[in-house]
């Protein structure tokens, strides 16, 4: 059949799936896709399938993301479009983009909150027996998935930190948790994380408050002492060593 005898019905959603790379504009019929960006009501994308809605031009001034391995790439080849390459997903009117696959199932699931209520979200995330869910602003990366240590001592201690994060936290009370002793703790640390205890104690500090300051609307100056930080002057400088750009700044662009 001709693609132009193609009259598509009205459809509520159009869920763009991506590819091991990125598609090319040459991958496309053109006109059909074309046809059914606007018979649906919003569109949606997941990792690589937001080059196919940028070939289209459907993302021009849109602000998307996609998966951390193709956003230069996308900048490149797109550069009406506003990438944001740290973002789990992220929604700009009537559409809406992922980063990955897992985040593509974030907002799946945040398209059914939006529009059936959090209760039949929630029911969703227990069916598929995965968190409900990461909010679009956080970030794709994770500090105790970089961190990855291989034993399950060094890992307790991540969760040790990450669970008392408010409180002062030495290498002593680390060591004990880990059960080796203080002199040998930092040298073990170190060689299965390649960060010192204090560096990553910063980093995950920075991850916890960085996800309130995107999500939330709560002062910098809670956030701090949410994070462990106790004041907003320390946790600017942290967030300019981990990040390259103060907390001002984050919150700004979440609200961009």
């Amino acid at each position: 059949m001709p693609s132009a005898a193609i009259q598509p019905q009205r459809l509520d959603t159009l869920i763009v799936v991506g590819a091991p790379s990125p598609f090319s504009p040459a991958d496309l019929d053109t006109e059909v896709f074309r046809s059914l960006v606007t018979a649906s009501r919003r569109v949606a994308s997941v990792c690589t399938g937001v080059f196919l809605l940028a070939a289209l031009g459907v993302l021009d001034r849109r602000k998307v993301t996609t998966h951390w391995r193709y956003v230069d790439r996308l900048r490149q080849d797109y550069p009406s479009v506003r990438v944001d390459g740290e973002q789990v997903f992220v929604q700009d009117g009537d559409i809406w983009t992922s980063a990955g696959i897992t985040a593509g199932i974030d907002l799946a699931i945040a398209l059914i909150e939006v529009d059936h209520g959090i209760d039949l979200a929630r029911a969703v995330a227990r069916e598929m027996v995965v968190y409900h869910r990461r909010a679009g602003g956080q970030s794709q990366f994770s500090t105790l998935g970089d961190l990855a240590p291989a034993s399950d001592r060094i890992r307790n201690v991540l969760a040790y930190v990450r669970e008392n994060v408010m409180r002062p936290i030495r290498v002593d009370d680390m060591a004990r948790v880990a059960c080796i002793s203080s002199r040998q703790f930092a040298r073990v640390f170190k060689r299965e994380t390649g960060e010192s205890p204090a560096r990553a104690i910063e980093r995950i500090r920075v991850e916890i408050a960085r996800d309130r300051i995107e999500s939330g609307s709560e002062s910098l100056e809670k956030i701090a002492g949410l994070s462990g930080f106790v004041d907003p002057e320390r946790m600017r400088r942290a967030f300019i060593r981990i990040i390259g750009r103060p907390p001002c700044a984050i919150r700004q662009a979440g609200r961009n």
